[in-house]
């Protein structure tokens, strides 16, 4: 027997376990790679739109006509407002005038379902580790809570749903097929459900989400790779709040066009005061941040034109 030491070329062992990972997720359909090279998307929302804009965080129908009359003052478009205390915590006659506001403007009216981990009797969501039970629902009941909160708001007009839970969206969007809520029902899964791969982002899809949230710190690679693996819309941040890292991105809002079209892009603004749960004891708050939540989408749509003059957006 030979006494020759056999050498091991330990990078080719790391290549190849890493290479037939990667093909694994090539077999499965999705990307290989974060997709460092850009590519442009070739997505689009009907008739050819590359982007929307979104601005989140609007709390009662005094901010929503906040919202649109400063939209009409910068001369910029709003393709929807979201809504984060949730429909529990809003009066039939504010959801039936938001929904009304919707229609006037044409405006999708995407609101929160209400019932959340963070705001139950549990501990785990307070705690440092376990942030991430924040917006889950816990149990049976609570889920039934999440489900007729969905319920009321189609009742009331509300054709757009903002979900955080995974259980709820697959209930949903069975109830949706199943003619239990109604087939034109957008459901929009939520930041405090991060969707930070595309597996994750194909399992919503299968669930039925009509238009994806991404964290707010994903690179542009990270959202090629993202897009390459889903068709519907991504939800992408260029301005978040404090509280979810505060990122401000606007110069590369030309390349999340080009590359995570179709995109809604969001604009909120740091340095600014926690609006959940909202009521009147926060309306002044409410609505001057409503406003200057679309100052800040003018300013980035002005960055757009700028450098991407030829990007699309909805009329």
């Amino acid at each position: 027997m030979s006494n020759k030491v056999r050498y091991i070329d330990r990078e080719k062992v790391r290549m190849d376990g890493m290479e037939k990972s990667r093909r694994s997720l090539s077999t499965l359909g999705l990307p290989e790679r974060d997709l460092g090279e850009l590519p442009d998307s070739s997505k689009r929302f009907p008739a050819g739109a590359q982007y929307r804009v979104e601005i989140p965080s609007v709390e009662g129908p005094g901010p929503f006509q906040a919202v649109m009359d400063e939209a009409e003052r910068q001369g910029i478009r709003i393709h929807r407002i979201s809504q984060g205390s949730g429909m529990m915590l809003l009066a039939e006659s504010e959801i039936e005038h938001m929904v009304a506001l919707g229609c006037e403007h044409d405006v999708e009216v995407c609101l929160f379902v209400g019932p959340r981990g963070g705001w139950d009797v549990g501990i785990q969501a307070s705690s440092v580790a376990g942030g991430g039970a924040a917006a889950v629902l816990r149990g049976a009941d609570q889920l039934a809570y999440g489900v007729e909160d969905v319920i009321r708001g189609c009742d009331l007009g509300v054709r757009s749903v903002l979900v955080a839970d995974i259980g709820q969206l697959w209930v949903l969007g069975r109830m949706r097929r199943s003619g239990d809520l109604p087939p034109d029902l957008e459901i929009k899964s939520s930041i405090s459900m991060p969707t930070a791969n595309p597996a994750a982002a194909r399992v919503l899809e299968d669930l039925g989400v009509t238009t994806i949230n991404l964290p707010v710190d994903l690179t542009l690679a990270q959202m090629a790779a993202i897009r390459a693996a889903v068709d519907v819309p991504l939800d992408v941040y260029v301005e978040s709040a404090d509280d979810f890292g505060g990122v401000v991105r606007y110069y590369e809002i030309p390349a999340l066009v080009r590359v995570a079209a179709p995109v809604h892009l969001k604009f909120t603004v740091r340095n600014a005061p926690s609006l959940y749960p909202s009521g009147t004891h926060l309306a002044d708050a409410a609505l001057a941040t409503a406003r200057e939540r679309v100052r800040r989408a003018a300013i980035g749509l002005s960055v757009l034109r700028r450098h991407y003059p030829e990007a699309k957006g909805s009329p």
